[in-house]
């Protein structure tokens, strides 16, 4: 490959780590706005939230030391899932959801009316959704929570979806346990979620990292190519 070609592919690269630090960026900052609204956030950041103030430590730190036992399993069994998007998201996400939550808090009542818990979900679950989406469309790897369903299904045959489900209620358990942050935010990240990502990846990020991706596409079918020779 010419130096000139590489210099481009690498710098389509590093666009696509941006959008997915981007990426992770809203997603933490939708499950902050759902948690200081008081509606509920997605099952894994749920039991976090409820297991760190149980030990007496910070979201960012826990999650962190959570994600990274996770990332034992990927190690062994879905190092296909690894990229510099599972660091980002490991290392990040907790940290997001922290810094967002005491910038937010002060703008938040105790006691919301029930109109401004709907606004609130809405606009948190879009967030969410968006973030997901964008750090997903980014193809840099997946979070160690998200490998876990992927990584079963490689081994099991499973359906995606009923494992994933699985996985999620029994961190909803975890949740309820150690008195997590559970609400209708939880559910519909639970369960709904999907089609929402599925639209923002169609519509919106997809044509937005477009050219990103058929670089990414190239180099792929290049490294293949190369391989063959040998």
């Amino acid at each position: 490959m010419a130096a000139a070609d590489r210099t481009l592919l690498n710098g389509f690269y590093i666009r696509r780590t941006l959008w997915s630090l981007v990426g992770i960026a809203v997603l933490g900052l939708g499950s902050a706005t759902l948690r200081v609204g008081g509606v509920g956030v997605d099952p894994y950041t749920a039991a976090n939230i409820g297991i760190a103030n149980t030990i007496g430590m910070d979201l960012g730190t826990y999650q962190l030391i959570s994600n990274a036992v996770l990332f034992i399993p990927m190690l062994m069994w879905g190092r296909k899932y690894i990229g510099i998007g599972s660091i980002l998201n490991m290392v990040l996400v907790g940290y997001f959801v922290q810094w967002f939550t005491t910038l937010l808090d002060p703008y938040f009542s105790d006691n919301p009316a029930a109109w401004q818990k709907m606004v609130t979900f809405a606009i948190g679950i879009t967030l969410f959704s968006f973030g997901a989406s964008l750090y997903m469309t980014s193809a840099l790897g997946n979070s160690p929570y998200d490998a876990v369903a992927p990584m079963i299904v490689d081994h099991t045959g499973t359906p995606y979806r009923v494992v994933r489900v699985i996985q999620d209620l029994l961190f909803v358990v975890l949740a309820v346990i150690f008195h997590g942050t559970i609400g209708a935010g939880t559910v519909v990240t639970a369960f709904f979620t999907g089609p929402l990502i599925e639209t923002f990846t169609e519509k919106v990020n997809k044509p937005l990292m477009r050219k990103d991706l058929v670089a990414a596409s190239a180099r792929r079918s290049r490294t293949v190519m190369g391989r063959s020779h040998f």
